[in-house]
């Protein structure tokens, strides 16, 4: 047993399954989401909790949009056109939101989709 193994078993919690890379990023995914969610439910006094997450949603997409625009991405050249497409929605449909011209609903509705195929994708592996 190797010194990097080692300080892996004594540091890992108990009873945790390690998740895997699409586990990963379905958690990511759903605490965005919750805190999109619960922001858009406390309605004008949730605004800065709103601001907190539109922000974190946008870093999240942001990285998406980096890795599926990497050459080396595995995922095939139409879902990551596509996934590219929603990040740059993300982001202006974001602008929208915090200039109170549009609602939060369709980037809840866009990550949950997203957490959906994570979701059928990690049953099917």
């Amino acid at each position: 047993m190797n010194a990097t193994l080692m300080a892996k078993t004594a540091y890992a919690a108990p009873g945790v399954p390690t998740r895997t890379p699409r586990g990963t990023e379905y958690e990511i995914f759903a605490r965005i989401t919750h805190r999109l969610q619960t922001a858009r439910d406390l309605g004008p006094l949730g605004f800065s909790a709103l601001a907190r997450a539109i922000y974190d949603n946008r870093r999240l997409w942001t990285a998406l949009a980096a890795d599926v625009a990497d050459p080396e991405n595995k995922l095939p050249a139409p879902l990551r056109a596509r996934l590219f497409y929603l990040a740059e929605f993300t982001q202006s449909h974001s602008r929208q939101i915090l200039s109170g011209k549009e609602s939060v609903d369709i980037l809840i509705e866009i990550n949950t989709a997203i957490m959906r195929g994570l979701r059928q994708e990690g049953n099917n592996a």
